[in-house]
């Protein structure tokens, strides 16, 4: 019967970008209690480097069988994927978590406006961005013109090389079977960022306790909010995807409230609210058009 597959086929990858959406959002929250014992660098450093361990014993990806473009995909992928991690880290260290994540998302909101042909995603990423700024403003006590501008500045930054690992991801779940490219991608990000987080760090990367908390970081960060996602790429178009990421400023705010103490006025809720409505249109939106879609 045609009915009940194509509810899991709408319902499933809402169901993977909200669960990554959670796992990431929490996982920086713990990542902002470890920066004073690695630095912000050495975050990103042991984030990807663990991260990238566990995929590549997990997944134990085939390096044989792909052309020079499969191999393009995977380095931009694990470039943007740096990137995002090193920009965003940075603006954390400087700014609280909400604002920072509520600026990154203004990449992927841009990305579903110039992807998107269809003007309910625009409405749907206009009412998206206006939850943004006011969520954005509230955190602050007043807008962006009391944040620390080099720390605004990475985090516009990391929302850059997020609407990038976006495509990216996409292009590699198409290429590459199962996770196998995303361990790649994660593995080439970690040589990446290894310099920097050794510069910054030095041995205080290999304490053992801070060692764990890398690996609480990574699991929850990368491993799998990323794997979560490249399903969901695999059966969500981009621009949908890309709304439903104006989701993440809102759970960056529940994270920061239950693990770093920031508060939440009525006016943060009303923002949330509508960056959730927003993501809700966006989503019924598209399950309309799947079902309008006839069978072959």
């Amino acid at each position: 019967m045609p009915t009940a597959p194509a509810r899991g086929t709408r319902l499933g990858p809402v169901a993977l970008v909200v669960a990554g959406g959670l796992s990431v959002q929490f996982g920086s929250a713990v990542a902002v209690l470890l920066m004073p014992r690695a630095g912000a660098l050495g975050v990103v450093t042991l984030r990807l480097v663990l991260a990238a361990a566990v995929l590549l014993i997990v997944c134990r990806p085939k390096v044989r069988g792909y052309n020079r473009a499969d191999w393009g995909t995977v380095v931009a992928f694990g470039t943007a994927m740096a990137g995002m991690n090193i920009f965003i880290y940075q603006a954390v260290d400087r700014i609280p978590l909400g604002a920072a994540v509520t600026l990154e998302v203004l990449g992927p909101l841009l990305l579903s406006v110039i992807a998107s042909r269809r003007l309910s995603n625009l409405i749907w990423a206009g009412l998206a961005l206006g939850g943004v700024l006011l969520l954005s403003g509230m955190l602050t006590g007043g807008g962006f013109d009391r944040l620390d501008p080099v720390g605004a500045g990475f985090a516009l930054a990391a929302g850059a090389m997020w609407a990038t690992y976006i495509v990216f991801s996409a292009r590699t779940g198409r290429r590459f079977p199962q996770a196998d490219g995303l361990a790649l991608a994660m593995a080439f990000g970690a040589v990446l960022s290894l310099p920097f987080g050794i510069v910054e760090a030095g041995d205080k990367l290999l304490v053992p306790s801070t060692i764990a908390l890398g690996l609480a970081v990574a699991l929850m960060s990368s491993v799998l909010p990323y794997t979560l996602e490249l399903l969901a790429l695999r059966r969500l178009p981009a621009p949908t995807f890309a709304i439903l990421m104006s989701l993440e400023p809102a759970i960056a705010a529940t994270a920061g409230f239950l693990v770093l103490s920031q508060g939440l006025s009525l006016l943060d809720a009303l923002a949330i609210a509508l960056v959730i409505a927003a993501s809700m249109g966006a989503v019924r939106t598209q399950t309309k058009r799947v079902r309008a879609i006839p069978e072959a």
